[in-house]
């Protein structure tokens, strides 16, 4: 296949580069910034925004699938999640049936905050149900690339937490890990459902290559979930810390996120710590069911919570990070 990748340079851009390459498709690579690590992958290289509509279409122009993650995770501005995330999509889809009528895949990268928290393990049936911008912004979206189905074959991933080596997002719960603690919240228990990072691209490269995928949303995730206690516990166990357990008021953590977003609006630094990660945090669960992908696709996330920690925590060490 020859595949459009937008956000390339991005977390799960990376991998799922790698992935497609290793399978023997020809990546072209769309990122804002020209990224030597990706020509080196074998990517052909493409610079521009992938919220405009004349690069994407050169960009689309002979290519077979269009896998697109681009968009953003961290702002304290409603709009700027909608017109990244969920006008960007519409960009994209615009682009192809303009420039590659005959595609034969559009992969969105959906996301599970798209639907409402539940402790129970929910399946692809559910409604959406954000509870916070960013969900928001996914949800609709993932409204906007099925709206399109009749015109262009869709296909929509929805992973959920994402580790592993090259993320950010949940670098804070290592942080908090290094210096001896594993942060509960009051409240029941939370589960969330997770994937690596590997896993979620392999998901990601079935849903571009197998018929089965067309017109369908999928849950790409691993088969036990963990808790945000838990990833702490997994990290200080990688780093050789001992943890003692903490629970954290959730009045005391949303006040801190709500200063963080007052600091990241005063300095235009986004901060990890934000009402967008409390509001997740706090939510009942965040649990998925990954049985369709198994069933449909032979998806299968294989990677351990220990091995991703592990192989997210060398990476942190080699950066300089922890």
């Amino acid at each position: 296949m020859r595949v459009l990748l937008t956000g390339a340079a991005g977390f799960v851009g990376r991998a799922l580069t790698r992935v497609l390459t290793s399978r023997g498709h020809a990546v072209r690579a769309l990122d804002r910034t020209d990224s030597p690590d990706l020509a080196a992958m074998g990517a052909e290289v493409v610079t521009g925004d992938a919220t405009d509509p004349a690069t994407l279409c050169a960009a689309v122009a002979g290519r077979d699938v269009l896998i697109h993650l681009a968009g953003i995770r961290r702002s304290t501005d409603p709009a700027e999640f909608m017109r990244i995330n969920a006008d960007g999509t519409r960009v994209a889809l615009e682009a192809c049936l303009s420039a590659a009528p005959h595609l034969s895949r559009f992969v969105l990268a959906g996301s599970r905050a798209a639907i409402a928290p539940s402790p129970a393990p929910l399946d692809e049936t559910v409604p959406f149900g954000p509870v916070e911008p960013y969900g928001a912004s996914k949800a609709e979206a993932e409204r906007i690339a099925l709206s399109y189905a009749g015109r262009l074959p869709v296909s929509v991933a929805r992973p959920p937490r994402i580790m592993g080596p090259g993320d950010r997002e949940n670098l804070l719960f290592f942080r908090i890990a290094r210096r001896g603690l594993a942060l509960g919240f009051s409240g029941p228990p939370r589960p969330l459902s997770w994937i690596d990072v590997d896993d979620c691209a392999l998901g990601f490269a079935l849903l571009a290559e197998r018929p089965e995928a067309v017109g369908e949303v999928f849950f790409l995730a691993a088969p036990e979930p963990t808790t945000a206690q838990g990833l702490m516990l997994e990290a200080a166990r990688a780093l050789g810390v001992r943890a003692r357990r903490l629970t954290v008021p959730a009045p005391l953590l949303r006040a801190a996120a709500r200063a963080a977003d007052a600091i990241s609006d005063a300095t235009g630094r986004r901060l990890p710590l934000n009402r967008k990660l409390v509001a997740q945090v706090l939510a009942p669960g965040w649990q998925c069911n990954p049985a369709k992908a198994r069933q449909r696709l032979g998806f299968v996330a294989g990677t351990s919570l220990s091995q991703s920690i592990d192989r997210a925590t060398s990476w942190y060490r080699a950066q300089g990070w922890l």
